[in-house]
């Protein structure tokens, strides 16, 4: 049995709708659990599955609602990657027979500006969370605040990038190509 392409884009759209839904629950657990936390600050270490922020809350509530903030951002930045991807696949607009369209273009070039942002913030909540261990407060792993991997999120963002202008040159000797035809 042989696969093709667009049994292949099934798929991917279904997966990329499951870890959609995934990432939304994950940043809307952050925003009700930060909403929680101002209501009754003694329930935050029961908030997150393995990460008690109940010390950091104790230390500074302002530097408790940067960190979620941050941990907020990242996880929503995740989730419209994946808006995107389910975009550009329920569209229509992903032409096979032609790939090298100007919206593929454009949806490649987005996609490679939201992982710079996704690695920069995991980079900035990693820092703060390494300088608020320096200051004594006892901080979970940043894996399991989910900020762990800037500098693959950045890679990623870079290789997206490359592909981008790519896809841009490719586009314009199609279009040149179109105009001698």
């Amino acid at each position: 049995m042989k696969v093709n392409t667009n049994q292949v884009l099934k798929v991917l759209y279904i997966l990329s709708w499951i870890i959609f839904v995934g990432i939304c629950v994950e940043a809307g657990g952050y925003l009700t659990n930060a909403v929680f936390a101002i209501v009754n600050p003694t329930i935050v270490k029961y908030l997150w599955h393995e990460v008690d922020l109940s010390a950091l809350l104790k230390h500074s509530p302002e530097h408790f609602f940067t960190l979620v903030l941050t941990m907020s951002i990242v996880a929503i930045l995740k989730a419209y990657l994946f808006y995107l991807i389910i975009a550009i696949l329920s569209t229509k607009k992903l032409n096979l027979s032609q790939p090298f369209s100007k919206e593929v273009g454009r949806f490649i070039a987005r996609l490679s500006y939201v992982p710079f942002m996704i690695g920069l913030f995991s980079w900035c909540g990693a820092k703060f969370t390494a300088w608020l261990v320096q200051q004594g407060v006892p901080m979970p792993d940043v894996q399991y605040l989910r900020l762990g991997g800037a500098d693959v999120w950045l890679f990623m963002s870079v290789t997206l990038f490359v592909i981008a202008q790519i896809f841009r040159r490719g586009i314009e000797l199609q279009t040149e190509h179109e105009l001698t035809v």
